[in-house]
């Protein structure tokens, strides 16, 4: 993301997984981790996808350390593609490896990076749940979401009116039965294309201070 980017490898469930880790800025104490999933890994997702990036800025906007990693059969990390099964644990993973004690857990993904995102929280709710989660254009029609009950309730959603990968009507239907709200993108497709800026002001503006 910047040349004070952190890549480090973590050891993952079938082999090294990579990481990228930005901080706020230097004597700036975290307020939390940040834990951020990538999109389609068969479909050119890594984690310098520019819709994830704009997520860490956000998250380093608002003090967090944000972690972005690949999943398994990406750049650097090991493994072959699970089906999403695989690489729901790589994400459990990456949050063992970086959770801080003392310090709350949020979690976030784009597109199939949401729908890994939904799932690891859904894992955590039980024993250490995550603090909230940040869902950009959730994987809602190919993959098996989480259901919303089980997510933090102040789970943050935001979506592109334009969406022609995971239409805007499917994720109305999987937030519907919440009652979760979706923030919708006018003229937005799945990619954020020229609205990263607006995107990044969303996220902050949505956090809780």
């Amino acid at each position: 993301m910047n040349s004070a980017t952190l890549r480090q490898t973590i050891a993952g469930p079938c082999g090294p997984i990579e990481c990228a880790i930005d901080a706020p800025a230097a004597g700036v104490v975290p307020r939390g981790v940040a834990v951020l999933c990538h999109p389609h890994p068969q479909h050119g997702g890594t984690l310098d996808n520019k819709v994830v990036q704009t997520m860490a800025r956000a998250f380093v906007q608002l003090g967090y350390r944000a972690v972005r990693f690949n999943f398994r059969s990406v750049g650097g990390s090991a493994g072959v593609w699970d089906e999403g099964r695989g690489e729901v644990d790589d994400a459990l993973a990456v949050v063992v490896a970086f959770r801080e004690s003392g310090l709350p857990l949020a979690l976030g993904g784009f597109s199939f990076g949401g729908y890994v995102a939904s799932r690891a929280a859904a894992v955590l709710s039980g024993t250490a749940p995550a603090e909230r989660l940040l869902l950009i254009a959730p994987a809602v029609l190919n993959f098996p979401m989480a259901a919303v009950p089980a997510l933090p309730a102040d789970t943050v959603l935001i979506h592109g009116e334009a969406d022609d990968v995971v239409p805007l009507s499917a994720v109305l239907d999987w937030a519907r039965p919440a009652v979760l709200p979706v923030t919708v993108v006018p003229g937005s497709g799945h990619f954020f294309h020229g609205q990263l800026s607006l995107l990044k002001t969303l996220i902050t503006g949505a956090w809780h201070p």
